[in-house]
C-alpha cells in the first residue's frame, strides 16, 4: 500500500509493505551521496541493506534513547556531512526508531539550509507516529522536542516485517499511538483493535488506517495551528510522566507507554472505560505512581502552553475529540479527578 502526503506543490509517497526494504533502490533516489544514519541497538541488517543499495553509501551509527536525542547527536551528524563533502544534492537516510528518525531529520534541515533526507521507520511507534508530519527535532535541559525545525522527507519506507524483531514492550509502546489514533478519529480502527487476535496479518492495514488519519490532520495543519493539536492527544501527561520519570526513582516509562497513561487523564466516562481496557489488552500501563503536584510541576512547563493556558484534548466518545484550553488550576482539577 502507498499513501502520498501532499503538502502545497510538493508530495511524497509513505509506502507500507512487507520485505519493501528489499527493494529499496525503487522508492528512494540513491544516484547521488548517501550518508545512512542507524542507531546502535538497531539491527545491523536494516541499515547494510539499504547501504547496499546506495552506490556511493556511507554508514553512521549514533547512540540511542531520549538522553541522546540532542544538539550533540545533531552536530555528530552535521560534521561527519561536511567531512565527507556532501552538497545540497546529496541526501540522508534515517534507518531506525523515533530518536534517529527525529535526529537525522532536524540534521537534514539544518546541513546547508535543507538536503533531501528518507524515513526508513523500524519501531512501531514511529513507523505510526513520526513517520509522518515533517517534525524534527531534539530535547534540550530536559524538555522534550523543543529544539526543530519542520522538514518534510522526501519519501518513508515501512516494512512491517521489521516488527518481528521487535521486543513486545516496543510493540505494545507503538500500539499505544495507533490507540491514540483511533480514540480521537476512527470508532471503527478502535474497534477492530478491540476484537483483534493476533495483529500480525492485519498489520499493514492497522498501520494505513492509523497514518490515513495522521495524514489527513497534517495535511490540514502542517505548522500545528490548529487541528494537528488533536495528535497530542495523552501527550500533556504522557510527556510529565516522561519528564517526572528522568527526575526520580520511578521505574524507566517509554513514550508510548507515558502516552497510554496520559490518554486515561483526558479522557472521560465510556470512552475511558474503553481505553483502559484496550491498554490493558495489549500490555501498556494505565497508572502512574506520581502526585498532582508532580505531575504539574512538569505539566505546567508544556511547549505548547499559549500563556498560561494548554491546549487539552479531550475524549468524551470513541472515534471523536474536543478541545480544551485550560489553566493551571483546572489542569490540576483534571488531574486531581483521575487520583480520585
Amino acid at each position: 500500500m502507498t499513501l502520498t502526503f501532499t503538502q502545497g506543490g510538493s508530495a511524497y509517497d509513505i509506502t507500507i509493505e512487507r520485505g519493501s526494504l528489499n527493494q529499496v533502490s525503487g522508492y528512494f533516489n540513491l544516484q547521488r551521496k548517501v550518508l545512512v544514519v542507524t542507531g546502535e541497538g538497531v539491527p545491523r541488517q536494516y541499515a547494510a541493506t539499504v547501504l547496499a543499495a546506495c552506490p556511493e553509501g556511507l554508514l553512521l551509527t549514533i547512540p540511542e534513547g531520549e538522553e541522546n536525542k540532542t544538539l550533540t547527536s545533531v552536530e555528530t551528524i552535521l560534521s561527519e556531512l561536511l567531512r565527507l563533502g556532501f552538497t545540497r544534492y546529496d541526501a540522508l537516510i534515517a534507518v531506525g526508531g523515533g530518536v534517529v528518525g527525529d535526529t537525522a531529520g532536524f540534521a537534514a534541515a539544518c546541513y546547508m539550509r535543507g538536503i533531501d533526507w528518507y524515513n526508513v521507520p523500524t519501531t512501531l511507534l514511529s513507523q505510526a507516529d513520526s513517520s509522518v508530519g515533517g517534525k524534527t527535532g531534539v530535547n534540550l535541559h530536559g524538555v522534550k522536542n523543543i529544539v526543530g525545525a519542520f522538514r518534510q522527507p522526501s519519501g518513508v519506507l515501512i516494512d512491517t516485517a521489521v516488527l518481528d524483531t521487535l521486543p513486545p514492550r516496543l510493540f505494545a509502546e507503538g500500539l499505544a499511538e495507533i490507540i491514540k489514533m483511533a480514540a480521537t478519529s476512527d470508532a471503527a480502527l478502535f474497534r477492530r483493535l478491540e476484537q483483534a487476535g493476533d495483529l500480525s496479518p492485519v498489520m499493514e492495514d492497522i498501520l494505513t488506517a492509523a497514518l490515513r488519519i495522521k495524514i489527513a490532520v497534517v495535511e490540514a495543519d502542517p505548522t500545528e495551528r490548529g487541528l494537528r493539536a488533536v495528535l497530542n492527544f495523552g501527550h500533556t501527561i504522557g510527556h510529565a510522566l516522561e519528564a517526572a520519570v528522568g527526575s526520580g526513582s520511578a521505574p524507566p516509562l517509554y513514550h508510548g507507554e507515558a502516552v497510554a497513561v496520559g490518554m486515561l487523564y483526558m479522557a472521560e466516562g465510556e470512552a475511558r472505560t474503553r481505553i483502559e481496557k484496550l491498554l490493558k489488552k495489549y500490555g501498556l500501563p494505565t497508572e502512574d505512581p506520581f502526585s498532582a503536584d508532580e505531575l504539574m510541576q512538569f505539566a505546567a512547563s508544556d511547549k505548547k502552553r499559549r500563556g498560561n493556558k494548554i491546549k487539552l484534548v479531550r475524549v468524551d466518545e470513541i472515534g471523536s475529540f474536543r478541545f480544551q484550553e485550560a489553566g493551571p488550576d483546572e489542569l490540576r482539577t483534571i488531574i486531581q479527578s483521575r487520583k480520585k
